[in-house]
């Protein structure tokens, strides 16, 4: 670790978008304070960009503006690397390259972290570097930082939460405005909370990759993107928002993980909450993450989930976590945590309650039918309500607790049932007690 008592800080920047103009937004207008609290002199030294033409606010004159990655991998000045182009590749190679050179890295790449994470702070340790990745989940939330350090006298046995702003503002509109999942996508779309290809975060891609970070964080076990089950909102129409309600629950768009005697299950996707729980009331693109340890108990992390500024936020902070630690020659040395190996537990064998719609027939019999299914695959049945639509019949079923193979058998069996014309859905509910 190289030590820089005297002279300048240098920064080099992959990526001046969105965060990265949010970053030179704070070194423009909070430099003092910034270089105050990191009890150093720092600098933008350089910034890789693709295109060259497009203005860049917030730099100094004397920035270098660059398309070559060199220009900062292999400058000896540059101290600190700041990736935030996104992605798998290039990025790992630019990680590893500055890695190799000695330079500490802060990257908001949820996506490597949570595919290559392990390696990467594996090879900084050897290299004695620093690899601070805040910014990759919950935006400005401290939750990471968090798990690594202020929690890490507890024994966590689940984490859950919100993620994902987009489709938090999405199912927010659907509800507060009872328009269509369509309607809301592109209002947010519009905002520019939703990408033109919003698929990564209406598919629970986004959220399920920030779920094996934590996850790997918080119960000391290698979670991988691949190993978490995602389940996105594509299918959540405007019934479900309003039989949710009649029924007492709010939609959200849930990342849950579990540690458990069996192993860690860890998974997104829609899920009916309580109307009254703490999270239905978090709303918008708004993030909320709730960390059950056994001394701390409930402790909740509340913010704005992404963003220029607040992403940005967590970005400074781990740049002057970085700038004190080579202040006196050293790096934070945390590294990754993920020193016990446990049983990834399927989708399959996780147990929940469900909410189940079935268009049916509308005659005597039905319900007997229906729970003679459910009765044979073991799953047993919490309530059921009959909705008399125009144009059909309803049955509105919330399950106990089951495992999702003996759901999955029944919703089988029940396509099998000339009475049942069609499952319009089935969502998950959690009652999110401890």
């Amino acid at each position: 670790m190289k030590s820089s008592k005297e002279g300048i800080i240098n920064i080099g920047l992959f990526g001046y978008g969105v965060v990265g103009t949010g970053v030179g937004r704070l070194f423009h207008t909070n430099k003092g304070i910034i270089e105050q609290r990191a009890n150093a002199k720092i600098r933008l030294k350089s910034v890789v960009i693709k295109n060259l033409n497009k203005k860049r606010e917030y730099l100094d004159p004397s920035t270098l503006i660059t398309n070559d990655p060199s220009a900062v991998l292999d400058d000896p000045d540059v101290d600190i690397v700041v990736e935030m182009i996104g992605g798998i590749e290039p990025a790992k190679s630019y990680i590893l390259r500055a890695i190799d050179a000695g330079k500490s890295v802060v990257t908001t790449n949820k996506e490597l972290m949570a595919n290559h994470g392990k390696a990467i702070l594996e090879e900084a340790d050897a290299k004695g570097v620093d690899v601070f990745f805040e910014a990759s989940v919950g935006g400005g939330i401290p939750i990471i930082r968090a798990l690594k350090e202020s929690m890490t006298a507890n024994n966590i046995r689940r984490i859950f939460g919100i993620v994902n702003g987009t489709t938090n503002y999405i199912l927010t509109k659907m509800k507060n405005e009872r328009i269509s999942l369509e309607a809301s996508l592109a209002e947010a779309q519009r905002l520019g909370y939703a990408e033109l290809d919003p698929s990564m975060d209406v598919d629970g891609l986004d959220a399920s990759a920030k779920l094996a970070i934590l996850a790997s964080i918080a119960f000391n076990v290698r979670v991988v993107h691949k190993n978490v089950y995602a389940e996105g909102i594509r299918g959540i129409s405007e019934l479900d928002i309003e039989y949710a309600r009649d029924l007492g629950y709010t939609i959200k768009l849930l990342a849950i993980g579990e540690k458990s005697n069996s192993g860690i299950a860890v998974r997104v996707h829609p899920t009916l909450i309580p109307s009254e729980h703490v999270l239905a009331s978090v709303s918008d693109a708004y993030n909320a993450i709730l960390v059950i340890g056994d001394a701390s108990e409930d402790i909740m992390f509340y913010g704005k989930g992404a963003g220029s500024l607040p992403t940005a936020s967590a970005v400074v902070a781990d740049i002057i976590d970085v700038v004190r630690n080579l202040m006196i020659g050293r790096s934070g040395k945390i590294g990754c945590t993920c020193f016990n190996i446990e049983r990834i537990i399927p989708i399959e064998e996780v147990a929940s309650k469900f909410y189940i719609v079935l268009d049916v027939v509308d005659r005597a019999g039905v319900l007997a039918q229906i729970a003679g299914v459910f009765g044979k695959n073991d799953v047993s049945i919490e309530s059921v309500i009959q909705k008399q639509r125009s144009d059909r019949t309803d049955l509105v079923f919330v399950t106990h607790s089951t495992p999702h193979k003996n759901l999955y058998a029944s919703l089988k069996g029940l396509k099998k049932l000339d009475i049942v014309k069609k499952t319009m859905n089935f969502i998950r509910v959690e009652e999110l007690k401890k």
